[in-house]
């Protein structure tokens, strides 16, 4: 599976920026869609994740500010955040964990939200 990622940015505390990941290739193979997030000298943490049925994951940080969405038509996958916060700051990478149990990434995209 390859995946397309696109959005993020520049935004102050408080605002928004919204991603989006589409996938291509063997897309009936995807369990399930999301995002990893990575600061510089952290490593990669769960943003949040949804299944093809719409069961959605959220790592504490981001519950009631980021919402993650699905498009199982055109093979996309939504992540709208707001009220950013400094602290989510970091390279977002889009995920397709597959049902034979392997994961695909897409490429980063840089958020970056300042005070």
């Amino acid at each position: 599976v390859q995946l397309q990622a696109s959005g993020g940015g520049l935004a102050q505390a408080g605002g928004s920026l919204s991603l989006s990941c589409a996938a291509s290739g063997s897309t009936f193979t995807i369990h399930k869609m999301g995002w990893y997030r990575q600061a510089p000298g952290n490593r990669r943490d769960m943003v949040a994740d949804i299944s093809r049925t719409g069961v959605t994951n959220y790592a504490d940080s981001v519950k009631g500010r980021f919402t993650i969405s699905r498009d199982n038509t055109k093979n996309t996958v939504y992540l709208q955040m707001n009220s950013l916060k400094p602290e989510d700051t970091a390279v977002y990478y889009c995920h397709a964990a597959l049902y034979r149990g392997t994961t695909d990434w897409g490429q980063g995209t840089q958020v970056t939200v300042s005070s």
